[in-house]
């Protein structure tokens, strides 16, 4: 099984080295990435969010549990070793019952972690910095850090083996209205003195609940990178926030970066040799979906196949039915664009609707039995994709599909194989 604390060691000591982290319950996003992972012979982890999957099903109707029997068989079925997957929680705390007085609230927050624990899930990002009810937006560091600490406290008591449990602290969401840019139009980063606050709090807090802080493996701050709805804030290469510093007095710790989706393939390793090497990606593995479906549709009403509506028109109308997902999120003109091809990616709340379903199969179905030339293929998709689609186990517009979702996780697995 992969060693997280052997990837942060290695980082630590001057290597650019990182594991990606695939927060994404889409069936089809996590077999492409579980196979990319098992080709390329690497080590990948798997994310659930506390929202995504909780004691209540969260909005994939999955218990943590379930969750990781989900993953596994999609790894099964698609023959890739369970050994090179881990699992992670993603922001537990009680972020989904924040509508609640927070003794409730962390009651529930409780339940979560010791059932994402006793399920085996071995990375766990404690995440309490967002208030309750009465309580202000944005917590103080102290009080975020006690919560934590208690969640910690209960993640141990319940996991089959604590030593194997690695805690992530910290966040680095962006505030209400979106991310601030500076005056270049670059996000900025954590300072070190703010990264300093969080784990100053955090030992203060771990000391007193008498959790061990080697068991603290990684810092969430922001490295610079995000993405608004329809722009991409790529990194800046030759800026140093300096934030290695932050860690000195903690050789086992390394930062995580969030929102690391639609970066340019050098950002990767940059942000590892600035020491992120836990790096987050999820929204546009799902945007790397839904962009090959749409392909594949536009190829089938280019050749006259098409036996129905379009694709986007049967998601157009899955959304507008049910708005729940994409309403508070999209404003202004435009909306059915960014509905589509926003890059927070919220039609991919939309794919499990049994209309979805059942529009994507008659797609599937309509180029199934259809020859594909190359020229027709080539104004759609890459010659590596088209490649490596034609030698799967699945129909070539599903292999395409695929293949496309491959393409946005490529550049995350930058280091080689493991030693």
């Amino acid at each position: 099984m992969p060693d997280l604390r052997q990837i942060i060691a290695r980082n630590r000591a001057g290597e650019a080295i990182a594991i990606p982290s695939v927060c994404t319950a889409h069936p089809d996003a996590l077999e492409a990435s579980l196979t990319l992972a098992e080709t390329l012979d690497q080590p990948i982890v798997v994310e659930a969010t506390s929202n995504q999957v909780n004691q209540d099903g969260g909005y994939t109707g999955l218990r943590p549990a379930n969750f990781l029997s989900f993953v596994r068989a999609i790894a099964t079925k698609s023959h890739v070793a369970r050994e090179r997957i881990l699992f992670g929680g993603d922001h537990l705390g009680p972020q989904a019952w924040r509508k609640l007085p927070a003794e409730d609230a962390m009651q529930k927050a409780h339940r979560m972690v010791a059932d994402y624990a006793a399920a085996g899930f071995t990375k766990i990002h404690l995440d309490c910095s967002e208030g309750c009810l009465g309580e202000t937006a944005q917590l103080p560091d102290e009080t975020t850090a006690t919560r934590s600490a208690a969640l910690a406290a209960t993640a141990l008591k319940h996991a089959p083996d604590a030593t194997k449990l690695l805690f992530v602290i910290g966040t680095e969401v962006p505030p209400p209205g979106g991310a601030r840019t500076d005056d270049h139009g670059d996000i900025p980063p954590t300072t070190p003195d703010s990264a300093k606050s969080t784990l100053e709090a955090h030992r203060d807090a771990f000391n007193a609940a008498q959790i061990p802080l080697d068991q603290i493996g990684g810092l969430v701050v922001q490295p610079g990178v995000e993405f608004s709805p329809m722009e991409v804030h790529h990194l800046p290469l030759a800026r140093d926030p300096g934030l290695l510093g932050a860690l000195t007095d903690w050789p086992g710790v390394c930062l995580e970066a969030h929102s690391t989706d639609y970066q340019h393939p050098e950002a990767y390793p940059r942000l590892a040799q600035l020491g992120f090497a836990f790096q987050k990606v999820g929204p546009a593995l799902t945007f790397a979906w839904r962009e090959a479906l749409y392909a594949l549709d536009t190829m089938r009403a280019q050749t006259g196949w098409s036996t129905g509506p379009s694709l986007p028109d049967a998601m157009e109308e899955v959304m507008l039915a049910n708005p729940g997902h994409w309403k508070a999120h999209i404003h202004g003109p435009e909306q059915r664009l960014q509905r589509h091809f926003g890059l927070a990616d919220r039609i991919r709340y939309y794919w499990p609707d049994a209309k979805a379903q059942a529009a994507v199969q008659r797609l599937l179905t309509d180029l199934a039995d259809k020859h594909l030339p190359d020229p027709l293929l080539a104004a759609h998709f890459r010659p590596s994709e088209i490649a490596i689609a034609r030698k799967s186990r699945h129909p070539l517009p599903r292999a395409l599909a695929l293949a496309r979702v491959q393409t946005a996780l490529r550049p995350y697995f930058f280091t080689g194989p493991r030693p």
